[in-house]
């Protein structure tokens, strides 16, 4: 923001998703948004598990998305009201470290009043006459969300995902990768306080947002041969978007996806935010991120 409290940056949003090439219907869901006049943006993806035991985990993505989406909005909104002042950041910083567990009494809720409309082992109960115990485990799924102002990058993770941000010069930086994934097995939504196995990562920044931000569902980078291989790619939709705007990346985005989960064999799901800056704005400068689980 300049010294006339007008903006400097404005946004333009990226996101899509395709099925996996063996599935019946995706179980990804993902969404790119902005909120507070324009001056923040929200970005989210989840990936039901999918196996026999989650049947239903198409809906448990979908409502991690609208969970984690209404309550983003909320704190995003607080982020471009109070983010300016850097003496407001550690309350902010306090804030988000309280977002998942909103986030999953939000999803736990919405899992629930499905659970009491439609069961989903059918509402049969226990031996002695109770209520039967809801399965949450069927609605199992990952979440991956991201709030970006001009000042503040804030990304939450649970469970597989990536994020990636991306520099003008095309330097690439993912804030919770932690080396090649060896298995199936993921933290989920669906575990008892779930919130507690989130990462947070808080990132201030002295002169605007970073040039570009991608989350993505495993499916992405599972599909390329090497973790090099999934940065380039992260390097190339910067660079595209770039040269040929945002608009032309968006176009292509079904085909790439598409590609990819012909190789993967899962469904495909990205949301990303490039910055677009004003006459006259600051060039982003990093400024020392934290990293907690």
């Amino acid at each position: 923001m300049n010294a006339t409290g007008t903006p400097t940056v404005a946004w333009e949003l990226l996101d899509g998703g395709v099925k996996g090439v063996a599935k019946k219907y995706s179980q990804d869901r993902g969404t790119a948004l902005t909120t507070a006049d324009g001056r923040a943006v929200v970005l989210t993806v989840a990936d039901g598990h999918g196996s026999r035991a989650h049947f239903r985990s198409d809906l448990g993505a979908r409502w991690a998305v609208e969970a984690f989406t209404s309550c983003a909005r909320v704190y995003a909104r607080e982020v471009v009201r109070r983010g300016d002042d850097a003496a407001n950041w550690p309350r902010l910083l306090a804030e988000a470290r309280t977002l998942p567990q909103q986030v999953v009494h939000a999803w736990r809720r919405r899992v629930l009043m499905q659970e009491a409309n439609s069961p989903a082992h059918g509402g049969h109960g226990t031996p002695t006459g109770g209520a039967p115990e809801p399965d949450l485990a069927v609605y199992g799924s990952t979440l991956v969300g991201a709030v970006l102002t001009e000042r503040l990058l804030i990304c939450w993770q649970l469970g597989d995902g990536d994020i990636v941000l991306v520099d003008e010069d095309g330097t690439t930086h993912m804030p919770f990768y932690t080396g090649p994934d060896m298995g199936d097995e993921t933290e989920s939504l669906c575990e008892p306080e779930a919130w507690r196995k989130a990462r947070l990562h808080w990132q201030p920044l002295t002169g605007g947002p970073p040039p570009g931000v991608l989350l993505s569902t495993d499916g992405l980078s599972k599909s390329f041969a090497n973790h090099e291989g999934f940065l380039a790619f992260a390097t190339g939709v910067r660079a595209g978007a770039a040269s040929h705007g945002v608009a032309a990346v968006q176009a292509q985005l079904p085909d790439w996806l598409g590609h990819a989960a012909k190789y993967s064999g899962d469904d495909a799901t990205l949301a990303g935010a490039f910055p677009v800056p004003g006459p006259g704005a600051a060039r982003p400068q990093p400024h020392p991120h934290i990293d907690t689980h």
